[in-house]
């Protein structure tokens, strides 16, 4: 069990394998996590997937390092081999909204923020073709797609879609992407996936019809809950829903990760293409 002040209301998992060149890591894996209204962003290690997971207690962004006010969350990790870098995208209150914002770091644990209003909050981004687009949430109506040449500066707005949806996770296969996501309301808040072709115009990119991909099953995971509608925002205690789905890939093997019983847990399961 995690101290309350970090372990409750977790949410927004990333996962990374450190990469080589981070000198003196504290273990082969970093997960980054979230407090729907944390101070920082959240960091436990590990030398193996299935644990034992440390929690590193500083935490690795603080609020006060950023423009945001009152929490930051969502982070969502990605690695520039190139610059030997990692960049994380992250969301906080900012003015009359919640916005996304980046950060980057050569160590995974010091991270130098930029002052860059990207776009709505909870970023997951993925590379195709020269650009860097992002899903985001679009305040509790629907998803939007935006896109940037760079990937730190002017991303542009593109199509809606998905109606309540969350949070989304990204698996992508050449030009075939499957967006994984859950939406508030459902009950129970189950993981879903929709296929989607990137060929053509972007602005007219659509998610298929989605399928279920899990829901609650387990005791962590709230199937003992009471089965009502979710709603957006945060939630206390154990509650039968699935949220923030997360995909990890590594030597030919793909991963979900996502929170539990609401906000109550973090969980990792192998996920088998059909």
């Amino acid at each position: 069990m995690l101290p309350t002040d970090i372990g409750d209301n977790i949410n927004g998992p990333s996962l990374i394998r450190v990469p080589k060149w981070v000198s003196n890591p504290l273990g082969k894996y970093y997960l980054y996590f979230a407090h729907h209204g944390g101070k920082y962003i959240r960091l436990a290690y590990a030398d193996q997937l299935t644990g034992p997971w440390q929690i590193y207690q500083p935490g690795v962004l603080h609020l006060d390092q950023t423009i945001c006010q009152r929490h930051i969350a969502s982070p969502d990790v990605h690695l520039d081999h190139e610059n030997q870098r990692l960049i994380m995208y992250y969301h906080g209150p900012y003015g009359d909204a919640q916005r996304s914002f980046v950060s980057t770091s050569n160590d995974g644990l010091n991270f130098t923020t930029q002052t860059n209003n990207l776009g709505p909050f909870y970023f997951r981004v993925f590379e195709h073709e020269g650009y860097h687009y992002a899903f985001a949430k679009n305040t509790n109506i629907d998803t939007v797609l935006l896109r940037s040449k760079d990937g730190m500066t002017n991303f542009e707005e593109g199509p809606h879609f998905l109606p309540n949806a969350r949070h989304t996770a990204i698996l992508k296969r050449g030009d075939q992407l499957s967006l994984f996501y859950t939406r508030f309301r459902d009950a129970p808040e189950h993981i879903m996936v929709s296929n989607m072709s990137l060929q053509g115009d972007w602005q007219n990119w659509q998610p298929g019809e989605p399928s279920m991909v899990m829901k609650p099953e387990m005791d962590f995971e709230g199937v003992n809950e009471p089965l009502i509608p979710s709603q957006p925002g945060p939630i206390a205690g154990m509650v039968n829903q699935l949220r923030d789905p997360a995909i990890y890939e590594e030597d030919g093997k793909v991963y979900l990760l996502y929170s539990c019983a609401g906000e109550h847990a973090i969980a990792i399961g192998q996920l088998f293409e059909e």
